[in-house]
């Protein structure tokens, strides 16, 4: 096959709603010979703790991920051509086992990176972060995780449930996968159960930038502080949707009000350009609770600023 990468389909001759259902009408994993970046789904959501639906987010995100073209004007790059990405479709989770899904998930992604591709996956509940995150650290060590969240996620079970979309960073923290001196949450906000959350998240190695940070600091400061946690540590992108305001992204399990806007968001992801990031995920995406395709265009829009943050390594 070609090594000149294989993008999207013209849509100067098939229109952009036709084409193949793969992320932004890229080619599929089989089509290539290897992938720099490959696009999986993991549809998922038995581990959510209020709204169910996430488990629809992958074909959602990439029913919206249509209208994305190949060139990134922002960071003068082209996500899709200087870069073999490739979709491999979903992963098949067992969705009335927790245990066992987290195990497909981490088997699954392990499979897909072991030629040295970076993984995107698109989820799915936050639960699925802590298979990602152990496939990962076998081959980088320690994580620099840089988490875009309403909530800390570092919460210890719910009803008993040690593994769920609210518990993963402590889990994982817990199996020393992430980097204590270099993680971070951005856009935390809302009522929490007790001050002690906030203790306990700082212990296990989190840094946080709040939703009202942006507020009063601005993004540039936002993009300084962040980059300045993670150095030249190799980095894990966890983005769920709910970091953005419910006007922005209504489309998601847990919305919490007062968030942070598209542009924010991007514009922070866009800030981890020159960094070395090894992976990520976007997760949460509920499309039983969008309007117009509002939050499965923003996670689009998400995937498409990390293709171009790699694309620029």
């Amino acid at each position: 096959m070609s090594q000149t990468p294989i993008g999207p389909v013209d849509a100067t001759t098939v229109p952009r709603y036709g084409g193949p259902a793969t992320f932004a009408r890229l080619p599929r994993l089989d089509e290539v010979s290897r992938a720099d970046v490959t696009i999986v789904g993991l549809p998922f959501d038995s581990g959510v703790s209020y709204r169910p639906g996430a488990r629809f987010g992958p074909g959602h995100i990439r029913a919206a991920s249509k209208l994305l073209r190949p060139y990134h004007p922002g960071l003068a790059v082209h996500p899709f051509g200087a870069q073999q990405v490739a979709d491999a479709g979903d992963l098949g989770l067992n969705p009335f086992d927790i245990a066992e899904a987290v195990a497909q998930t981490e088997q699954g992604l392990r499979a897909l990176g072991e030629d040295g591709s970076t993984l995107l996956a698109l989820g799915g509940d936050h639960t699925l972060a802590l298979p990602a995150l152990r496939a990962l650290a076998t081959l980088h060590g320690p994580l620099a995780v840089v988490h875009f969240d309403a909530h800390l996620d570092t919460w210890d079970t719910y009803f008993g449930a040690p593994v769920t979309h609210g518990t993963p960073f402590r889990r994982a923290s817990e199996e020393g996968l992430i980097d204590l001196e270099r993680s971070l949450h951005l856009g935390i906000r809302g009522p929490l159960y007790s001050a002690r959350d906030l203790d306990d998240d700082q212990a296990l190695g989190f840094h946080i930038i709040r939703a009202d940070d942006y507020e009063t600091d601005g993004t540039a400061r936002a993009v300084e502080r962040l980059r300045r946690r993670v150095e030249d540590a190799p980095i894990y992108v966890s983005v769920d949707i709910d970091v953005l305001d419910p006007a922005h992204a209504p489309g998601t399990g847990t919305p919490e009000a007062g968030g942070l806007t598209s542009r924010e968001l991007l514009t922070t992801l866009r800030g981890l350009t020159g960094l070395n990031v090894v992976g990520a995920d976007i997760v949460e995406v509920a499309p039983a609770y969008d309007h117009a395709e509002i939050t499965g265009i923003a996670a689009a829009h998400v995937a498409y600023e990390i293709l171009a943050v790699l694309a620029g390594r």
